[in-house]
């Protein structure tokens, strides 16, 4: 189904292209946690930081290529809502280029440079032959991952959020099911986790790659139209390196805060942090595709309607997730973690409640990116990236050294809401 949200009610029209956005990410995080789950059940302690620590590594890399569609994806939304068909098709071309071209670079350097990567994370010696044999396998779906993100954007971008959610519904029963014959039945260990793992995503990567090539011919360009424009690649690389710089900038702090705390009990409450703000990402990245459009269209008037009814939506709804995670902080972290790691679980419960209560707060910051994005002022995303990062990672060495590890999680909401008041200023001030 597509949509066009230059039309009609503006909260009904997010939420019916958010909801599958936000399916198809929570299966995501399903399709990653598969492993977390599994290997700390069957493998144990050890192995679950391994496997944890790795993801967290994999969702820095990833963020990269996301971070390059995402800011494509607001130029193809723009030029959809200006009817400019002929500039979007060689958007189209050109973004896939230059994507396809980061990815195979990024792949080089991660292999050449793995061990390199695992010093700098101060991963512990226990845990470092686990993770690198799991990183060793699971580079290798980097190229999957890219493909998918490129053409998951450009359908969302066109108003298609419902694709994307099927490709990964079946990608994550399968990669679900190869965990449990590779781990648990075949005995594989870390190695056969990362494998059911990359299966699953050139599973979705090529299928969307072939429904977008079928079945969208009015996005996709013909031979004769794939000719090399300047001006069209230099506008995709200042708004996709801003949006991919502000992706990566992001994660990267949560790699540099790991070093600072009990790695298995992080893992797991990361995992946890995903589940609950990851709807209101999602929102955020379709508030973004309704922002874009409608600046593509000129429709000045409701961009700064449906800019209220966002925050709205995404403010009740965070403070909702915040009451549930606090409420279930234990239960949460049993999840992955085996009852008899009471210090962990301990550490888990601690973090949740701790930064799980302000959710509301990064919640406003999605938004605040997606706006930014929108309206090719990515910079401005990466700004509040820095405010927000900064003073986590500030924050965390500081305080930790003073009130413990209970310092560290309350940097994250505190940089949560610096970031957000500097973008509100900025919005009011603007003129579109």
């Amino acid at each position: 189904m597509y949509h066009d949200l230059t039309k009609g009610n503006i909260s009904r029209s997010l939420l019916l292209f958010a909801l599958p956005m936000m399916a198809g990410n929570l299966l995501q995080q399903f399709y990653n946690i598969a492993d977390t789950l599994i290997v700390g059940r069957v493998l144990g302690r050890d192995a679950l930081a391994a496997v944890g620590s790795a993801y967290t590594l994999m969702t820095f890399l990833t963020s990269i290529f996301l971070g390059l569609s995402l800011g494509s994806g607001a130029l193809f939304s723009i030029y959809k809502g200006r009817g400019d068909e002929k500039t979007l098709k060689s958007s189209v071309f050109h973004a896939f280029v230059l994507i396809m071209a980061v990815t195979v670079v990024l792949n080089i350097l991660v292999y050449l440079g793995l061990d390199g990567i695992l010093a700098f994370l101060k991963v512990p010696e226990e845990v470092w032959q686990g993770m690198r044999q799991y990183l060793l396998i699971i580079f290798a779906g980097l190229i999957a991952t890219s493909l998918y993100n490129f053409f998951a954007c450009l359908l969302r971008a066109m108003g298609n959020s419902t694709v994307p959610l099927v490709f990964l519904a079946v990608s994550t029963v399968i990669n679900i099911v190869l965990d449990l014959l590779f781990v648990v039945v075949w005995s594989m260990g870390i190695g056969g986790a990362a494998l059911a793992t990359i299966i699953a995503q050139y599973i979705s990567g090529l299928g969307i790659t072939v429904f977008a090539l079928r079945c969208c011919p009015q996005v996709i360009p013909k031979k004769s139209e794939l000719k090399w424009n300047g001006g069209i690649l230099k506008e995709i690389v200042n708004l996709s390196s801003m949006t991919c710089i502000q992706q990566s900038v992001m994660n990267f702090g949560i790699l540099m805060v790991q070093g600072l705390v009990v790695m298995a009990a992080f893992a797991a409450a990361v995992k946890i942090d995903s589940f609950a703000y990851l709807p209101v990402q999602d929102f955020g990245n379709a508030y973004s595709t309704f922002i874009a459009q409608n600046y593509g269209a000129g429709n000045r008037e409701r961009i700064k309607k449906g800019t209220k009814q966002a925050f709205a939506l995404s403010i009740l709804f965070c403070i909702f997730i915040s009451a549930l995670v606090f409420i279930f902080a234990g239960q949460l972290m049993g999840i992955f973690v085996s009852k008899a790691e009471t210090e962990v679980i301990a550490c888990g419960i601690k973090y949740l409640r701790v930064e799980g209560a302000f959710y509301w707060g990064i919640g406003c910051l999605f938004l605040f990116y997606g706006y930014y994005r929108a309206v090719k002022r990515a910079g401005m995303s990466v700004v509040l990236t820095v405010i927000s990062l900064g003073m986590r990672v500030l924050l965390a060495y500081v305080l930790s050294a003073k009130v413990g590890e209970v310092g560290i999680w309350a940097a994250i909401p505190i940089g949560w809401v610096l970031a957000d008041i500097t973008g509100l200023v900025c919005m009011l001030r603007s003129k579109l």
